[in-house]
Protein backbone atom coordinates (compact mmCIF):
# COMPACT_ATOMS: atom_id res chain seq x y z
CA UNK A 1 0.00 0.00 0.00
CA UNK A 2 1.38 3.37 -0.74
CA UNK A 3 2.61 5.77 2.05
CA UNK A 4 0.82 8.14 1.19
CA UNK A 5 -2.85 6.45 2.27
CA UNK A 6 -4.04 4.85 4.35
CA UNK A 7 -7.26 2.86 4.54
CA UNK A 8 -8.96 5.18 8.04
CA UNK A 9 -8.25 8.37 6.28
CA UNK A 10 -9.78 7.17 3.32
CA UNK A 11 -12.59 6.49 5.33
CA UNK A 12 -12.78 9.45 6.27
CA UNK A 13 -12.98 11.53 3.84
CA UNK A 14 -15.18 9.29 2.13
CA UNK A 15 -18.20 10.40 4.13
CA UNK A 16 -17.48 14.03 3.08
CA UNK A 17 -16.90 13.89 -0.38
CA UNK A 18 -17.15 12.22 -3.64
CA UNK A 19 -13.66 10.74 -4.55
CA UNK A 20 -12.05 10.83 -8.01
CA UNK A 21 -8.61 9.61 -9.27
CA UNK A 22 -7.08 11.75 -12.14
CA UNK A 23 -4.16 10.47 -14.01
CA UNK A 24 -2.02 11.70 -16.84
CA UNK A 25 2.00 12.62 -17.12
CA UNK A 26 5.06 12.21 -18.56
CA UNK A 27 4.62 15.83 -20.23
CA UNK A 28 2.65 18.67 -19.79
CA UNK A 29 0.54 17.93 -22.69
CA UNK A 30 -0.70 15.39 -20.48
CA UNK A 31 -0.97 17.11 -17.24
CA UNK A 32 -2.23 21.09 -17.85
CA UNK A 33 -4.86 19.86 -18.56
CA UNK A 34 -5.96 18.26 -15.46
CA UNK A 35 -4.67 21.34 -13.69
CA UNK A 36 -7.15 23.28 -15.74
CA UNK A 37 -9.91 20.55 -14.37
CA UNK A 38 -9.01 20.80 -11.07
CA UNK A 39 -10.10 23.94 -9.42
CA UNK A 40 -13.97 22.64 -10.97
CA UNK A 41 -13.79 19.11 -9.85
CA UNK A 42 -12.43 19.90 -5.93
CA UNK A 43 -15.36 21.32 -5.50
CA UNK A 44 -17.61 18.18 -6.31
CA UNK A 45 -14.46 15.20 -5.10
CA UNK A 46 -11.87 14.65 -2.81
CA UNK A 47 -9.44 14.22 -5.51
CA UNK A 48 -6.13 11.40 -5.64
CA UNK A 49 -3.49 12.07 -8.73
CA UNK A 50 -1.99 8.58 -9.65
CA UNK A 51 1.58 9.15 -11.29
CA UNK A 52 5.21 8.56 -11.68
CA UNK A 53 7.59 9.68 -8.31
CA UNK A 54 9.76 12.53 -9.27
CA UNK A 55 7.55 13.46 -12.49
CA UNK A 56 6.92 16.76 -13.64
CA UNK A 57 3.13 15.60 -12.85
CA UNK A 58 4.44 14.98 -9.13
CA UNK A 59 5.83 18.48 -9.19
CA UNK A 60 2.88 20.34 -10.58
CA UNK A 61 0.35 18.84 -8.54
CA UNK A 62 1.98 18.45 -5.47
CA UNK A 63 1.86 22.08 -5.06
CA UNK A 64 -2.41 21.70 -4.32
CA UNK A 65 -2.79 20.65 -0.77
CA UNK A 66 -5.92 19.70 -1.42
CA UNK A 67 -4.85 16.67 -3.75
CA UNK A 68 -3.24 13.77 -2.87
CA UNK A 69 -0.53 12.12 -5.42
CA UNK A 70 0.01 8.58 -5.35
CA UNK A 71 3.36 6.94 -7.08
CA UNK A 72 2.81 4.41 -9.13
CA UNK A 73 4.94 2.74 -11.27
CA UNK A 74 4.29 3.41 -15.31
CA UNK A 75 5.38 1.41 -18.42
CA UNK A 76 6.63 3.04 -21.39
CA UNK A 77 6.82 1.61 -24.97
CA UNK A 78 10.22 2.91 -26.88
CA UNK A 79 8.67 3.50 -30.65
CA UNK A 80 11.55 1.88 -32.18
CA UNK A 81 12.86 -1.92 -32.17
CA UNK A 82 14.25 -2.62 -28.87
CA UNK A 83 15.13 -5.65 -26.43
CA UNK A 84 14.24 -3.85 -23.78
CA UNK A 85 10.04 -3.59 -25.19
CA UNK A 86 10.37 -7.31 -24.85
CA UNK A 87 9.90 -7.16 -21.14
CA UNK A 88 7.29 -3.78 -21.32
CA UNK A 89 4.48 -7.23 -21.33
CA UNK A 90 5.86 -8.45 -17.68
CA UNK A 91 6.13 -4.99 -16.25
CA UNK A 92 2.46 -3.48 -17.24
CA UNK A 93 1.36 -6.63 -15.73
CA UNK A 94 2.89 -5.91 -12.32
CA UNK A 95 2.02 -1.99 -12.72
CA UNK A 96 -1.97 -3.17 -13.03
CA UNK A 97 -1.82 -5.05 -9.92
CA UNK A 98 0.09 -2.11 -7.98
CA UNK A 99 -2.52 0.22 -9.41
CA UNK A 100 -5.14 -2.40 -8.77
CA UNK A 101 -4.40 -2.44 -5.10
CA UNK A 102 -4.25 1.00 -4.32
CA UNK A 103 -7.72 1.99 -6.24
CA UNK A 104 -9.00 -0.92 -3.89
CA UNK A 105 -7.65 1.40 -1.29
CA UNK A 106 -9.03 4.80 -2.49
CA UNK A 107 -12.71 3.28 -3.75
CA UNK A 108 -13.08 6.28 -6.11
CA UNK A 109 -16.53 6.98 -7.54
CA UNK A 110 -14.92 7.70 -10.55
CA UNK A 111 -11.64 7.77 -13.27
CA UNK A 112 -10.56 10.37 -14.67
CA UNK A 113 -7.30 9.64 -17.41
CA UNK A 114 -5.96 12.11 -19.36
CA UNK A 115 -3.86 9.68 -21.53
CA UNK A 116 -0.01 8.97 -21.60
CA UNK A 117 1.89 5.51 -20.27
CA UNK A 118 0.83 6.24 -16.95
CA UNK A 119 -2.45 6.50 -17.51
CA UNK A 120 -2.48 2.99 -19.03
CA UNK A 121 -2.07 0.66 -15.57
CA UNK A 122 -4.85 2.90 -13.77
CA UNK A 123 -7.42 2.28 -16.37
CA UNK A 124 -6.98 -1.07 -16.90
CA UNK A 125 -6.85 -1.56 -13.29
CA UNK A 126 -10.28 0.67 -12.85
CA UNK A 127 -11.85 -1.72 -15.55
CA UNK A 128 -11.09 -4.88 -13.81
CA UNK A 129 -12.91 -3.08 -10.57
CA UNK A 130 -15.68 -2.15 -12.87
CA UNK A 131 -14.82 2.04 -11.69
CA UNK A 132 -16.24 3.94 -14.41
CA UNK A 133 -13.25 5.73 -16.70
CA UNK A 134 -13.75 8.47 -18.52
CA UNK A 135 -10.80 9.98 -20.47
CA UNK A 136 -9.42 12.83 -22.51
CA UNK A 137 -7.46 12.72 -26.26
CA UNK A 138 -5.65 16.20 -26.78
CA UNK A 139 -4.39 15.24 -29.87
CA UNK A 140 -6.10 14.75 -34.03
CA UNK A 141 -5.55 11.79 -33.64
CA UNK A 142 -5.86 9.21 -30.67
CA UNK A 143 -2.10 8.18 -29.16
CA UNK A 144 -0.94 4.48 -28.32
CA UNK A 145 -2.30 4.47 -24.42
CA UNK A 146 -5.56 6.21 -25.48
CA UNK A 147 -6.61 3.85 -28.12
CA UNK A 148 -6.25 1.00 -25.42
CA UNK A 149 -7.93 3.13 -22.93
CA UNK A 150 -10.56 3.92 -25.11
CA UNK A 151 -11.99 0.08 -25.15
CA UNK A 152 -12.70 0.80 -21.15
CA UNK A 153 -14.22 4.00 -21.07
CA UNK A 154 -17.53 4.82 -20.96
CA UNK A 155 -16.62 8.15 -22.35
CA UNK A 156 -13.28 9.16 -24.70
CA UNK A 157 -13.69 13.60 -24.84
CA UNK A 158 -11.70 14.73 -27.91
CA UNK A 159 -10.22 18.51 -28.67
CA UNK A 160 -10.63 17.80 -32.05
CA UNK A 161 -14.12 16.88 -33.27
CA UNK A 162 -12.57 15.14 -36.00
CA UNK A 163 -11.18 12.45 -33.52
CA UNK A 164 -14.76 11.04 -32.44
CA UNK A 165 -14.61 7.84 -33.62
CA UNK A 166 -16.97 5.81 -32.15
CA UNK A 167 -20.48 7.00 -29.87
CA UNK A 168 -18.06 6.53 -26.75
CA UNK A 169 -16.41 9.67 -28.32
CA UNK A 170 -17.70 13.43 -26.91
CA UNK A 171 -16.46 16.35 -28.62
CA UNK A 172 -15.22 18.72 -25.88
CA UNK A 173 -12.81 20.80 -26.89
CA UNK A 174 -9.57 21.40 -24.68
CA UNK A 175 -9.43 22.45 -21.34
CA UNK A 176 -7.99 25.52 -20.45
CA UNK A 177 -6.45 27.02 -17.28
CA UNK A 178 -8.46 30.05 -16.17
CA UNK A 179 -5.59 31.84 -16.15
CA UNK A 180 -4.82 32.02 -19.36
CA UNK A 181 -7.99 34.31 -19.94
CA UNK A 182 -6.65 36.59 -17.35
CA UNK A 183 -2.93 37.02 -18.63
CA UNK A 184 -0.79 40.27 -17.18
CA UNK A 185 1.60 40.58 -20.05
CA UNK A 186 2.99 43.06 -17.12
CA UNK A 187 4.71 40.01 -15.19
CA UNK A 188 6.09 39.39 -18.22
CA UNK A 189 7.44 42.67 -18.95
CA UNK A 190 8.77 43.42 -15.16
CA UNK A 191 10.60 39.80 -15.91
CA UNK A 192 12.25 40.30 -19.20
CA UNK A 193 13.00 43.88 -19.03
CA UNK A 194 13.80 44.45 -22.49
CA UNK A 195 15.15 48.01 -23.23
CA UNK A 196 13.57 48.86 -26.44
CA UNK A 197 10.24 48.49 -27.89
CA UNK A 198 9.90 45.82 -30.50
CA UNK A 199 7.41 43.62 -31.60
CA UNK A 200 8.24 40.52 -29.04
CA UNK A 201 8.97 36.98 -30.54
CA UNK A 202 8.51 34.27 -28.39
CA UNK A 203 9.96 30.75 -29.02
CA UNK A 204 8.23 27.98 -26.99
CA UNK A 205 9.58 23.85 -27.41
CA UNK A 206 7.21 21.84 -25.01
CA UNK A 207 7.34 21.57 -21.23
CA UNK A 208 10.83 19.96 -21.92
CA UNK A 209 11.86 22.23 -24.58
CA UNK A 210 13.42 21.20 -27.77
CA UNK A 211 17.17 20.38 -28.86
CA UNK A 212 16.31 21.68 -32.69
CA UNK A 213 14.56 25.02 -31.67
CA UNK A 214 16.96 25.96 -29.33
CA UNK A 215 19.75 25.40 -31.64
CA UNK A 216 18.46 27.17 -33.82
CA UNK A 217 17.51 30.42 -31.69
CA UNK A 218 21.20 30.04 -30.60
CA UNK A 219 22.85 29.87 -34.00
CA UNK A 220 20.08 33.20 -35.10
CA UNK A 221 20.46 34.96 -32.45
CA UNK A 222 22.14 37.97 -33.88
CA UNK A 223 20.04 38.24 -36.84
CA UNK A 224 17.08 39.10 -35.07
CA UNK A 225 18.19 42.32 -33.47
CA UNK A 226 14.56 43.78 -34.96
CA UNK A 227 12.82 41.64 -32.63
CA UNK A 228 12.53 41.16 -28.50
CA UNK A 229 13.28 37.39 -27.85
CA UNK A 230 11.58 35.34 -25.26
CA UNK A 231 12.69 31.59 -25.37
CA UNK A 232 11.63 29.01 -23.17
CA UNK A 233 14.61 26.77 -23.23
CA UNK A 234 13.16 23.69 -21.00
CA UNK A 235 15.08 22.43 -17.00
CA UNK A 236 18.34 22.00 -17.90
CA UNK A 237 19.01 23.57 -21.51
CA UNK A 238 20.17 27.14 -20.49
CA UNK A 239 22.94 28.64 -22.44
CA UNK A 240 25.02 31.63 -20.99
CA UNK A 241 23.34 34.28 -23.70
CA UNK A 242 23.34 38.43 -22.77
CA UNK A 243 21.67 40.43 -25.30
CA UNK A 244 19.35 43.29 -24.53
CA UNK A 245 17.06 42.09 -26.56
CA UNK A 246 16.94 38.28 -25.30
CA UNK A 247 15.00 37.08 -22.32
CA UNK A 248 16.39 33.03 -21.86
CA UNK A 249 13.54 30.76 -19.47
CA UNK A 250 13.82 27.29 -18.62
CA UNK A 251 10.32 26.63 -17.52
CA UNK A 252 7.02 29.09 -16.25
CA UNK A 253 4.46 27.73 -14.80
CA UNK A 254 2.69 31.07 -15.66
CA UNK A 255 4.10 31.14 -19.24
CA UNK A 256 0.71 32.47 -20.36
CA UNK A 257 2.01 35.94 -19.09
CA UNK A 258 4.42 35.58 -21.71
CA UNK A 259 2.32 35.05 -24.47
CA UNK A 260 0.12 38.06 -23.66
CA UNK A 261 3.31 39.90 -24.06
CA UNK A 262 4.03 38.06 -27.13
CA UNK A 263 2.89 39.35 -31.17
CA UNK A 264 3.93 36.34 -32.32
CA UNK A 265 4.39 32.97 -31.07
CA UNK A 266 6.78 30.20 -32.18
CA UNK A 267 6.36 26.86 -31.00
CA UNK A 268 5.95 23.03 -31.44
CA UNK A 269 2.61 21.79 -32.46
CA UNK A 270 1.25 20.10 -29.01
CA UNK A 271 -2.22 20.12 -28.86
CA UNK A 272 -2.48 21.90 -25.28
CA UNK A 273 -0.33 24.69 -26.02
CA UNK A 274 -1.86 25.51 -29.50
CA UNK A 275 -5.34 25.65 -28.12
CA UNK A 276 -4.63 28.06 -25.08
CA UNK A 277 -2.70 30.17 -27.84
CA UNK A 278 -5.85 30.04 -30.17
CA UNK A 279 -8.12 30.87 -26.61
CA UNK A 280 -5.62 34.04 -26.11
CA UNK A 281 -5.71 34.70 -30.18
CA UNK A 282 -2.05 34.52 -30.83
CA UNK A 283 -0.46 34.13 -34.48
CA UNK A 284 1.78 31.51 -34.19
CA UNK A 285 4.18 29.90 -36.44
CA UNK A 286 4.00 26.19 -35.78
CA UNK A 287 7.13 23.59 -35.92
CA UNK A 288 5.61 20.26 -35.53
CA UNK A 289 7.81 17.09 -34.07
CA UNK A 290 8.55 15.67 -37.48
CA UNK A 291 7.77 11.48 -37.80
CA UNK A 292 10.93 10.62 -37.39
CA UNK A 293 10.61 12.04 -33.46
CA UNK A 294 7.12 11.69 -32.49
CA UNK A 295 4.09 9.63 -34.01
CA UNK A 296 2.94 12.23 -36.35
CA UNK A 297 0.45 13.97 -34.01
CA UNK A 298 1.98 17.02 -34.02
CA UNK A 299 2.00 17.42 -37.50
CA UNK A 300 -1.77 16.32 -37.92
CA UNK A 301 -2.90 18.87 -35.17
CA UNK A 302 -0.40 21.79 -36.95
CA UNK A 303 -2.17 20.84 -40.77
CA UNK A 304 -5.79 20.92 -39.12
CA UNK A 305 -4.97 24.79 -37.35
CA UNK A 306 -3.09 25.97 -40.96
CA UNK A 307 -6.54 24.80 -42.76
CA UNK A 308 -8.32 26.97 -40.38
CA UNK A 309 -6.37 30.61 -40.51
CA UNK A 310 -5.45 29.97 -37.57
CA UNK A 311 -1.38 29.69 -37.92
CA UNK A 312 1.30 29.03 -40.23
CA UNK A 313 3.27 26.26 -40.05
CA UNK A 314 7.06 25.09 -41.24
CA UNK A 315 8.59 21.90 -41.03
CA UNK A 316 11.18 20.43 -39.09
CA UNK A 317 13.09 19.89 -41.75
CA UNK A 318 12.87 23.22 -43.58
CA UNK A 319 14.01 25.20 -41.20
CA UNK A 320 16.16 27.55 -42.00
CA UNK A 321 16.24 31.12 -41.31
CA UNK A 322 15.43 32.61 -44.85
CA UNK A 323 11.64 30.37 -44.29
CA UNK A 324 11.69 31.41 -40.81
CA UNK A 325 11.65 34.95 -41.72
CA UNK A 326 9.31 34.86 -44.56
CA UNK A 327 6.67 32.48 -42.54
CA UNK A 328 7.17 35.47 -39.55
CA UNK A 329 6.70 38.34 -41.96
CA UNK A 330 3.60 36.92 -43.38
CA UNK A 331 2.25 36.28 -39.90
CA UNK A 332 2.75 39.94 -39.23
CA UNK A 333 1.54 41.35 -42.57
CA UNK A 334 -1.23 39.24 -42.10
CA UNK A 335 -1.66 39.57 -38.21
CA UNK A 336 -5.55 40.91 -38.60
CA UNK A 337 -6.53 38.04 -41.07
CA UNK A 338 -5.09 35.22 -38.25
CA UNK A 339 -6.86 37.02 -35.41
CA UNK A 340 -10.33 37.15 -36.60
CA UNK A 341 -10.05 33.59 -37.92
CA UNK A 342 -9.70 32.61 -34.36
CA UNK A 343 -12.21 34.77 -33.00
CA UNK A 344 -14.88 32.80 -35.11
CA UNK A 345 -13.78 29.65 -33.36
CA UNK A 346 -16.07 27.91 -31.65
CA UNK A 347 -15.70 25.74 -29.29
CA UNK A 348 -17.10 23.93 -26.13
CA UNK A 349 -16.30 24.84 -22.88
CA UNK A 350 -14.43 22.02 -22.27
CA UNK A 351 -14.08 22.32 -18.18
CA UNK A 352 -17.96 22.40 -17.12
CA UNK A 353 -18.83 19.92 -20.26
CA UNK A 354 -15.86 17.75 -18.88
CA UNK A 355 -16.92 17.91 -15.08
CA UNK A 356 -20.62 17.67 -15.44
CA UNK A 357 -20.02 13.95 -17.29
CA UNK A 358 -17.45 12.99 -14.39
CA UNK A 359 -20.32 14.05 -11.86
CA UNK A 360 -23.07 12.60 -13.31
CA UNK A 361 -21.17 8.83 -13.67
CA UNK A 362 -19.62 9.88 -10.05
CA UNK A 363 -23.15 10.12 -8.95
CA UNK A 364 -24.31 6.62 -10.90
CA UNK A 365 -21.55 4.11 -8.94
Amino acid sequence: MPKHISSVYVYNISMEKLKLVMTGGGTGGHIVPNLALIPYLKKHFKIFYLGEKDSMEQRLVSKDKDITFVEIPAVKLIRKLTPKNILVPYKLLKAVAFAKKVLKDIAPNVIFAKGGYVSLPVAMAGKKLKIPILAHESDYSMGLANKIIHRYAKVMFTSFRETCISDKCIYSGSPIRQEVFSANKEVAEKFCRFQTSKPTILFFGGSLGSKNINKFVFDNLDKMDSYNIIHFVGRGNAKEKSLPNYCQIEFAENIYDFFALSDVVICRAGANSIFELLAMQKPMLLIPLSKEASRGDQIENAKVFKTNGYAEVLEEKDLSFENFSQKVSRLEKNKFFYISNMKTFNGVEANNLITKYILDYAKQK
